[in-house]
């Protein structure tokens, strides 16, 4: 393994709560990446992609209703994060460089009739697959994301995103940009503290910091924010195809998420699929949805997928 390339320790993982998937790995290039791989093989595939700066730690309280109902479900750690390898300097992550090693997983899984649960940078990564190969996903869940470059002038959208909340998560976005690249002491667990409503047991935090023994693990995560793509080209591209998805496409948004939540109305009007679907907002929750209302969450997506199924 090359002095670049970092890999916590295994004893990091051991006996945390809530948390007792076996762990899972492929190789994507020369990078080690690990994933939750739960229920029956051939069942339908649910692949949840998490944001910054979690793992897939974030959806364990979600994997077991979802296997309960009937599908396999696939939570991938980026690389950078969870137990996945990490890379030691932030110049050697890039947007392309997460779509191209979330591609080779898909590859090396060979998954097919996806259907997708993405928040955060999980939308921001998932969204562009989709849009990329839309005959390999059945059905999206976007849950606290967006992905940039949407065309806000369409007449769907007059009237419906308030000047107010474009003001909102512009300020939003920019204070968590400057926290993730100046803040001294930047912890994981703290982050995703922050991002929810509620108070969360001292080792559930410890198990998000769990990946990071040090600093010198955290570059992937602290370069994500500057990662975000606001003016990329190939984001607009994706939305030419996402604007004509006319497969089921659900938003289940959090009430209490000051950056993300009114930006559902996005979807909802935007993609053909999100028309007449039973959108909902998840109540009693921030960024984080999974970790206050997870369980909720994860009810709502088995209804939905169960609902109108072949």
């Amino acid at each position: 393994m090359s002095d670049d390339v970092l890999r916590t320790p295994d004893h990091r993982f051991r006996d945390l709560p809530g948390y007792p998937f076996t762990p899972n790995y492929t190789e994507v290039g020369q990078l080690r990446m690990h994933y939750v791989d739960e229920g029956p093989a051939d069942a339908p595939v649910v692949l949840m992609l998490h944001g910054e700066p979690s793992w897939s730690y974030l959806y364990r309280k979600m994997i077991p209703i979802l296997t309960d109902a009937g599908y396999r479900v696939v939570c991938p750690d980026l690389i950078g994060f969870g137990r996945s390898d990490k890379l030691r300097y932030q110049r050697q992550y890039s947007y392309d460089f997460h779509l191209q090693t979330l591609n080779a997983f898909l590859d090396n899984l060979q998954l097919d009739a996806i259907h997708l649960v993405c928040q955060d940078w999980g939308g921001l990564l998932g969204l562009r697959l989709v849009a990329a190969e839309p005959e390999r996903f059945a059905r999206v869940v976007a849950a606290n994301t967006m992905l940039p470059g949407f065309p806000a002038n369409h007449p769907r959208l007059q009237g419906k995103l308030r000047t107010r909340d474009k003001i909102a998560a512009g300020l939003g976005f920019g204070a968590w940009l400057a926290l993730s690249q100046l803040h001294p002491f930047w912890r994981a667990g703290q982050i995703v503290q922050l991002g929810t409503v509620t108070k969360l047991p001292e080792a559930v935090v410890a198990a998000y910091d769990a990946p990071f023994p040090d600093r010198s693990f955290m570059a992937g995560a602290r370069i994500f924010p500057r990662l975000v793509p606001t003016e990329l080209r190939a984001n607009r591209a994706a939305w030419q195809t996402l604007v004509r998805w006319d497969k089921p496409f659900l938003t289940a948004f959090s009430d209490r998420d000051p950056i993300m939540s009114p930006l559902a109305r996005v979807f909802q009007e935007l993609i053909p699929g999100a028309h007449g679907e039973p959108h909902t907002t998840i109540r009693g929750a921030s960024h984080f949805l999974q970790e206050d209302q997870g369980e909720e969450l994860a009810r709502v997506i088995a209804d939905w997928l169960a609902h109108g199924s072949a």
